[in-house]
């Protein structure tokens, strides 16, 4: 089991790579075609993305054991949002790569008279669940961090207050009331928002990237339709985020 997950991990760069160049495909087939160039080249273009999704399948196969093991792994974790967002997602993505599986064997003969249709919709809304899950644990992190940052801030203007006879001077207004409250509250909220997921790259990166995919089994299940154009620019940023986790580890998020 061991050895087949390292084998998994070291093949997963590899996929990332086809990913990249197979939606790269899409958006520059759509472009092509978008703009009236020749037939034949849109035809060759989308040959060609179609052999990189059937090699992608290839390379991910067995990925469900090790999404599996992670899935074993998160569910130890302490904290019980995440271990439920983390475990699950897991759960979730081991049906998503085996219903891929399935579908790789029927693209490429080994298993006759598939529905292709059938098992592509269900790969996808495991694929959907699983992304619903993580941007829950995301919005949970930031939730937490925003949480801890805006108690610091508190102790820290308490515990050095500026005083003026006598008396505390406010950062802002007493006097802004309604509307001009809720703004300030929104504009300060905002900027603690930025000012972690800036200090917090790994969590950012795996925001962004989540954010790209969603868009795919969204558009692929009927629920949000867009263009191939668009796909092709989501898979295409949420694959370069992946090779770069992958490339410098230190960005992947952690648990």
């Amino acid at each position: 089991m061991d050895a087949w997950v390292r084998f998994s991990a070291q093949s997963q760069a590899k996929e990332r790579i086809f990913r990249a160049a197979q939606y790269t495909c899409t958006l520059l087939g759509y472009t092509l075609q978008k703009n009236g160039a020749n037939p034949d080249l849109v035809s060759k273009i989308k040959q060609l993305e179609a052999h990189m999704s059937l090699g992608r399948k290839l390379f991910r196969l067995g990925n469900s054991t090790d999404a599996l093991e992670a899935a074993k792994r998160a569910i130890h974790l302490s904290d019980s949002i995440l271990r439920f967002c983390i475990t699950v997602s897991h759960l979730n993505r081991a049906l998503y790569f085996a219903c891929d599986n399935i579908l790789w064997a029927g693209k490429a003969g080994v298993v006759a008279k598939l529905d292709q249709e059938k098992w592509s919709q269900r790969s996808f809304r495991y694929y959907l669940f699983a992304l619903i899950l993580n941007l829950s644990r995301d919005a949970y992190e930031i939730s937490i961090l925003m949480e801890r940052e805006a108690r610091g801030q508190k102790a820290s203007y308490s515990s050095s207050p500026v005083r003026e006879n006598g008396e505390t001077i406010l950062s802002c207004s007493r006097g802004s009331v309604g509307v001009s409250d809720l703004s300030l509250r929104i504009r300060k909220q905002l900027f603690l928002l930025i000012r972690i997921l800036r200090c917090n790259p790994p969590l950012l990166l795996d925001l962004l990237k989540n954010i790209c995919d969603i868009f795919i089994p969204l558009d692929k299940l009927g629920l949000y339709r867009t263009n191939p154009g668009f796909i092709g620019a989501c898979g295409l940023t949420s694959s370069v985020l992946s090779i770069l986790t992958i490339t410098y580890p230190w960005l992947k998020l952690k648990p």
